[in-house]
């Protein structure tokens, strides 16, 4: 076993953030204690703030990263909440695999909120991603609820055939358990990039609207 310490971990989140030219290094802190990542200080957009997690995620021996860095926005990326209400609603109808007409934008002190039904997982996930790059926005809450119109009877057959086909899975020491439309998944995988292609892998099936995700990381 070659287990990383805390102090080799915090060194590594610290380079990492270094080498993503987007991220001035020096202005986030990095404490690492049983391979639980926080980073503190601040950045001036939420793309950056994203970024930052991860970077640290990319990291080999960290479990999770608490972000904590706050979004303090120059003075040019400043916007008024209608303004930066209708970026998002524009940026959500640009991109065409996203239903933007089921989708409901409110904007408060730059914090956004995005509201409706969606018949795919993928469609919440990605209404979020799209908006992320638009500047002035301090943080988004997703409340967009996942309704498929249909929920297929070998839902855990398919789960476990695309988890094998996936390069980036084990998937024989993964258990998929399902109870209706929600998921579970089980068991150890030897990275965290690994544990989040599983999770992907679940999300782009038909039919799901929650993934429990109990997979433990076992480093070597």
């Amino acid at each position: 076993m070659n287990l990383q310490t805390d102090e080799t971990i915090q060194n590594n989140v610290m380079d990492e953030l270094k080498w993503d030219t987007r991220l001035r290094a020096s202005d986030i802190g990095v404490a690492a204690k049983d391979g639980i990542v926080t980073l503190t200080g601040f950045v001036d957009s939420y793309l950056k703030k994203r970024a930052a997690e991860a970077a640290a995620l990319r990291v080999r021996g960290v479990k999770a990263v608490a972000n904590e860095l706050e979004i303090h926005l120059p003075g040019s990326a400043e916007r008024t909440d209608e303004d930066l209400a209708e970026a998002v609603v524009n940026a959500l109808k640009w991109d065409t695999g996203i239903p933007a007409d089921q989708i409901d934008v409110m904007v408060s002190k730059g914090w956004v909120t995005l509201k409706g039904d969606v018949e795919f997982a993928f469609e919440k996930k990605d209404a979020e991603r799209t908006i992320r790059y638009i500047a002035g926005i301090r943080g988004v809450i997703n409340l967009i609820r996942v309704k498929p119109r249909l929920f297929p009877s070998n839902l855990k057959e398919d789960i476990e055939k695309a988890l094998t086909r996936n390069a980036e899975t084990d998937a024989e020491h993964i258990t998929v358990e399902v109870s209706g439309s929600k998921v579970s998944l089980y068991g150890t995988v030897h990275s965290y990039a690994e544990r989040k292609a599983a999770e992907s892998a679940v999300w782009a099936a038909p039919g799901v609207t929650e993934v429990e995700d109990r997979i433990a990381i076992a480093f070597s």
